[in-house]
């Protein structure tokens, strides 16, 4: 596996991401970066990114909080962000994900663990929860799902599938913007572009999109179909807070509320807002995970 890594020049200057970086090893050679806030001590609350984000789309949620007396970790995914980037498509799968971010887990001895997930954190994050439930205290999703590829599929997303596989141009920054309401800056723009100097950096942000099961044969389906089995029994708070104008995840929020018994009787919330609502309502989506920490 040939593993590349973006210089550290590249991130100078983000706005409004003066987190220190930190970096495990999380299979030999690779490389995982995480931003880690807030009192070793705390109770950890785990924020995971999706496609083709990194934890720069949390940079506006971590500070309120960590003020609130939490543990703020995000790290950023084999192939994202600061995080090392095997070179090739097929160097990435589903499972070999989940072992990544098992490993990171488990180096640094994460227990008690709040778990906020969107998008492709969404599919790492819950079957995590569900394969390792003694790990987590409870769960808050937005605009995420496990699929099991026994359901259908929007045909947005099929599109979408297709673009990331065969299409000559994938930009990323542009791809942020058009699952976001408002309109993000050209520095915010070019801190989602800063990762992926070079097409060859964008593998494991192409392969995303191929490794969510549509199909009730895909290599994950028969793991997620076990971790909904665990999900139907999970009985910790499970609270889904999604937005109003996400076309591929719309719908998902009643059906989690339906299946998962830790959802009953939780104060379940609509954001207004994109695919990706760390950008459109952070401050919204941070008091929501304070509370549901609190309570």
């Amino acid at each position: 596996m040939r593993i590349l890594r973006t210089e550290e020049q590249r991130f100078a200057q983000l706005p409004d991401f003066p987190f220190e970086p930190h970096y495990l090893e999380v299979a030999p050679g690779l490389r995982m970066h995480y931003v880690d806030e807030g009192s070793p001590e705390a109770e950890p609350v785990l924020m995971l990114h999706g496609e083709p984000s990194w934890s720069y789309l949390y940079r506006h949620m971590i500070p309120p909080v960590v003020e609130a007396g939490f543990r703020v970790l995000a790290p950023d995914l084999v192939g994202f962000g600061k995080s090392d980037k095997p070179a090739s498509i097929e160097d990435y799968s589903y499972q070999s994900h989940m072992d990544w971010l098992k490993a990171w887990i488990d180096e640094l001895g994460l227990e008690n663990i709040t778990l906020v997930c969107q998008d492709w954190g969404s599919l790492l994050g819950l079957r995590m929860a569900a394969e390792h439930p003694e790990r987590f205290s409870r769960i808050i999703v937005g605009n995420g799902m496990l699929p099991t590829g026994d359901e259908k599929v929007p045909t947005v997303f099929h599109l979408w599938r297709g673009f990331a596989v065969y299409s000559p141009w994938f930009p990323i920054s542009r791809i942020v913007q058009i699952g976001t309401a408002r309109t993000l800056t050209d520095a915010e723009c070019a801190a989602y572009d800063a990762p992926f100097p070079s097409s060859e950096h964008k593998a494991g942000a192409r392969a995303f999109p191929r490794l969510v099961p549509i199909r009730p044969d895909d290599p994950a389906s028969e793991a997620n179909r076990a971790a909904w089995v665990a999900l139907e029994k999970w009985t910790k708070p499970f609270v889904t807070c999604f937005s109003n104008g996400d076309p591929v995840t719309r719908g998902g929020d009643r059906y989690m509320q339906r299946r998962i018994p830790g959802a009953q009787g939780q104060p379940h919330t609509t954001l207004r807002g994109g695919h990706f609502l760390q950008e459109d309502a952070p401050e919204d989506f941070a008091r929501i995970i304070i509370d549901a920490c609190r309570h």
